[in-house]
């Protein structure tokens, strides 16, 4: 079993706190009643001094004691005053003596008559003795004075005394004034101690410092190696924590597009937005404590390159549907040659084979003829048959002329293909003709890629291109977004035009790069 006080022990820092505090406090407060004690027994022993000498003057001063001195037996009156005076000062002794010494008092019977123990000679010389000494009563606090007869010489000695133990009662007596405050002290600063760790055990979830330490080094590891970026914020949708990958993928201003969704504080679960010239997912938990919400957690991956290769398969897994679609309706066609054939109308046969292949070759001659990139020209004749399967007529202006080189072949795609896909989108299921333009020209330093359609048109052009907006049913809003993203990389432009009798024309201008 670990010790209470190792480093690796289990205790809490709230508790460890609180042990501490209430160490410190107790030896405080212990300190502090000490020196109350010592200044009260100081206090209570200058009481007793002032109070013995106040009497002893007063005694001396009497004119009972001064006639009474001068006679033949002093005792027989001196006696009896002294004893009552004693008893009503609550003093211990009061002594009338000789200059010699020899007491006429005492408040021990069988002790008058002897000599008198202490210091006289101050009071012999006419002044005063104060001092603290052990005599017949045990120590005690006594004050001797002279008595002076009406020359002014010293007739005779007063002695009065309280002894140490009658002080010491006094102060007890008196120690619930200074034990008492002590003690509501102590309680208080016990009760504090309790709340602040009873605070800091919440918040620290009653962790030790060993497990603190270790949480953080695991944390810290976890957040600068993890592949994902981590973005987390406080209940007010102030960011505390940004991971390295989070600082890389959104650079060093945080996106409008993920300043709202932290701010919004909605769960998101692997919505695309933009940062930048990047698509992310991002996925968004609300952060709750005890019932309290207390942040969220902003998860991202970077799928930029996962888009475009996904854009690219797309390209392929058109132009691969498109020709699997041909070949089959080419085996019909030859099918039917064969049949014209057979039934001995040869020139019908014929009529209908160069048909069909001068229709496909001018289709192909006049892309290829037009584009010189390999991979966008793939991509129209692909949709091309995908508008031929949905009723859709594709039309690849003869004015489209571009250079293999003008633009990356991967940023033309995600152009054209989006562009394409959302004309193709809006025009099906409505009444024919079903008409798609394509437009794609290179001229004065600049690719223009104007797309038109014969659709119903757009009811909010300017909210085209805006992260969210789709015409499908279960679209994300992505494709056009990325278009917007690769038109500000480029420095390009757009514009949209649509209305429902002309339907929609969208044009982009992308500079080409020097």
């Amino acid at each position: 079993m670990r010790s209470f006080w190792s480093p690796g022990g289990n205790t809490s820092i709230a508790r460890q706190l609180f042990v501490w505090q209430a160490l410190v406090v107790t030896l405080l407060v212990a300190i502090g009643t000490a020196g109350a004690v010592l200044l009260a027994r100081d206090d209570a022993a200058q009481a007793a001094i002032d109070q013995v000498t106040g009497i002893a003057e007063s005694v001396a001063r009497s004119p009972t004691v001064i006639e009474a001195v001068q006679q033949p037996n002093p005792t027989e009156t001196l006696q009896p005053y002294a004893e009552s005076v004693r008893r009503a000062t609550d003093t211990d002794f009061i002594v009338v003596m000789a200059t010699d010494r020899t007491r006429w008092t005492h408040p021990t019977i069988s002790l008058i008559g002897k000599p008198f123990i202490g210091t006289v000679a101050g009071a012999l010389d006419g002044g005063r003795v104060v001092e603290t000494h052990a005599g017949s009563l045990g120590e005690s606090v006594r004050t001797v004075v002279p008595v002076r007869d009406a020359t002014g010489r010293v007739i005779a000695l007063v002695s009065v005394g309280i002894t140490t133990d009658a002080i010491n009662q006094r102060l007890i007596g008196r120690a619930p004034v200074v034990l008492i405050p002590a003690a509501f002290a102590l309680l208080l600063a016990a009760a504090g101690s309790w709340l602040l760790s009873r605070r800091l055990r919440r918040q620290t979830h009653g962790l030790g410092p060993a497990e603190m330490t270790r949480m953080y080094e695991y944390h810290d590891a976890v957040l600068h190696s993890v592949r994902e970026g981590l973005v987390v914020a406080d209940r007010d949708g102030r960011v505390t924590l940004v991971n390295d990958e989070a600082r890389r993928l959104l650079g060093d201003a945080l996106p409008p597009e993920i300043g709202e969704l932290i701010a919004s504080r909605a769960v998101a679960a692997d919505e695309p937005v933009l940062a930048g010239d990047r698509v992310l997912v991002a996925n968004q938990r609300v952060i709750r404590s005890e019932g309290h919400t207390v942040g969220t957690v902003l998860s991202l991956r970077d799928h930029t390159e996962l888009r475009a290769l996904t854009g690219e398969l797309d390209s392929v897994r058109g132009l691969t549907e498109a020709l699997r679609a041909q070949a089959h309706e080419a085996a019909n066609r030859l099918h039917t040659v064969l049949t014209l054939v057979e039934l001995g109308r040869a020139d019908e046969a014929v009529h209908l084979a160069t048909a069909e292949l001068a229709v496909a070759q001018q289709l192909t001659d006049q892309v290829v003829g037009a584009v010189s990139e390999p991979a966008l020209a793939a991509l129209l004749l692909g949709k091309s048959a995908q508008a031929a399967e949905r009723g859709i007529q594709l039309v690849v202006d003869e004015a489209s002329r571009i250079s293999e080189s003008a633009l990356a072949g991967r940023d033309l795609l995600t152009v054209v293909g989006n562009l394409v896909d959302n004309a193709l989108e809006a025009v099906t299921g409505t009444p024919p003709p079903r008409t798609v333009t394509v437009l794609v020209v290179e001229n004065d330093g600049e690719v223009r890629v104007e797309v038109s359609d014969t659709g119903p048109g757009i009811a909010d052009p300017a909210a085209a291109f805006r992260r969210g907006w789709t015409t499908k049913e279960s679209g994300r809003g992505v494709g056009l977004s990325l278009v917007r993203q690769i038109i500000d990389r480029y420095g390009g432009s757009h514009t949209v035009s649509s209305t429902p009798a002309d339907g929609t024309v969208i044009t982009v201008r992308l500079p080409v790069p020097s």
